[in-house]
C-alpha cells in the first residue's frame, strides 16, 4: 500500500502520553476481572462497536456501560517522525473523504470521527477501555480508539501481517461510525433489551458484519481515486478477516465451537462481507440485516 506522502487527518489524537484515568475498570458498576476479559477476547473482541456492550451482554444482558465524566490532559497531535500514526492518519484522512462523497451522492452529510491513539487504558463515554480488548469504537464521544501495539498482536499472534491487514482495522471502526451517522447503532440500541442472549449475540453478528462491508466499500473508492494498493493487499484484508473470524478464534483458544455464541462472525462470513462491499462499493450491498443467509 503506497501510503506514504498522503494527506493526514486532523481528527487524530495522540493520548498516549497523556494518561487515561485511574486503575479500576468497571461496567456499570460491577468490577470486571481479567478472566472475563478473557472470555470476551476470545467471543469478539477484535473490531467491536465497543467491547464493553460485548463484556455487558456477557454479565447478564445490560448493554453499554453508562458515560463516565472523562478527566484527562489535553490531546496532542502524534509527533511527525511516528510512522505508525502517520499510517493511522493517512488511512482515517481517506476514509473522510470517501464517506463524504458517498453520503453526498446521496444527498446527506458525513461528520468524520475522531481517531483517538491510546496506551494501557483510557476513558471513553462508553466507559473505561484497555487495550486487551483491541480497537473499538464508542457511540457516546464518537470517537475510534486504538493502542497501536495492537497492530503487533494482529500480525504476530494471530498471524494477519501487512499495512492493508491494519488498513482494514480502522476502516473497520470507522465502519460503525458511519452506522452510527446512518442512525443504525441507535436503533440497534433500542432492540437490544428486548432479545435474550443468544438474538443479542446473533444482532451484534450482522452489525460486526455490515461494518465489514463498510470497510469494504472504503477500499474500493479508495483504490478508485488513488490507485495505492499493490498486488496482495486486497489478499491481506481477507486473511484478517478469516483469522478473526469467531470460528477461528474459538478454536485457536482450544474451545469447541459454539455458534451461538457468535457475536461477530465466522470468518467466511467476514471475508464474504468485506468483498461484497469492495467488489460493489454500495452501500445497499451491505444490508446485513435482511439477508437471509450471511
Amino acid at each position: 500500500m503506497r501510503w506514504e506522502g498522503n494527506e493526514q487527518s486532523d481528527n487524530v489524537e495522540d493520548r498516549r502520553h497523556s494518561g487515561g484515568g485511574g486503575g479500576g475498570f468497571s461496567v456499570g458498576g460491577r468490577g470486571i476481572g481479567l478472566g472475563t476479559i478473557a472470555i470476551a477476547l476470545v467471543a469478539g473482541w477484535i473490531f467491536g462497536i465497543n467491547p464493553l456492550t460485548v463484556l455487558g451482554l456477557l454479565s447478564g444482558g445490560e448493554g453499554p456501560a453508562p458515560q463516565v465524566q472523562q478527566q484527562q490532559g489535553p490531546a496532542q497531535k502524534p509527533p511527525a517522525n511516528d510512522r505508525e500514526a502517520q499510517f493511522v492518519s493517512v488511512v482515517l484522512r481517506n476514509t473522510e473523504v470517501v464517506w463524504s462523497q458517498v453520503f453526498q451522492q446521496a444527498g446527506g452529510t458525513y461528520t468524520p470521527t475522531r481517531l483517538v491513539l491510546f496506551r494501557g487504558y483510557q476513558q471513553t463515554a462508553c466507559g473505561a477501555g484497555e487495550s486487551a480488548m483491541g480497537p473499538f469504537y464508542c457511540p457516546g464521544d464518537k470517537k475510534v480508539y486504538i493502542d497501536l501495539s495492537f497492530f503487533d498482536t494482529l500480525s504476530r499472534q494471530l498471524g494477519a501481517p501487512g499495512e492493508f491487514a491494519r488498513a482494514y482495522v480502522i476502516a473497520h471502526e470507522v465502519g460503525h461510525h458511519v452506522q452510527d451517522e446512518l442512525g443504525i447503532t441507535g436503533k440497534v440500541d433500542q432492540m437490544r433489551g428486548r432479545l435474550s442472549q443468544t438474538q443479542n449475540n446473533a444482532l451484534s453478528v450482522r452489525v460486526e458484519l455490515q461494518a465489514d462491508c463498510f470497510a469494504g466499500i472504503w477500499a474500493h473508492h479508495s483504490q478508485e481515486s488513488k490507485q495505492w494498493l499493490d498486488p496482495g493487499d486486497i489478499e491481506s484484508a481477507m486473511n484478517a478477516a478469516q483469522k478473526i473470524g469467531d470460528d477461528a478464534l474459538q478454536r485457536s483458544a482450544g474451545r469447541a465451537v459454539v455458534p451461538d455464541s457468535f457475536t461477530h462472525g465466522t470468518s467466511a462470513q467476514r471475508q464474504r462481507w468485506f468483498y461484497s462491499g469492495f467488489k460493489g462499493g454500495r452501500v445497499q450491498d451491505c444490508d446485513t440485516f435482511s439477508a437471509k443467509q450471511l
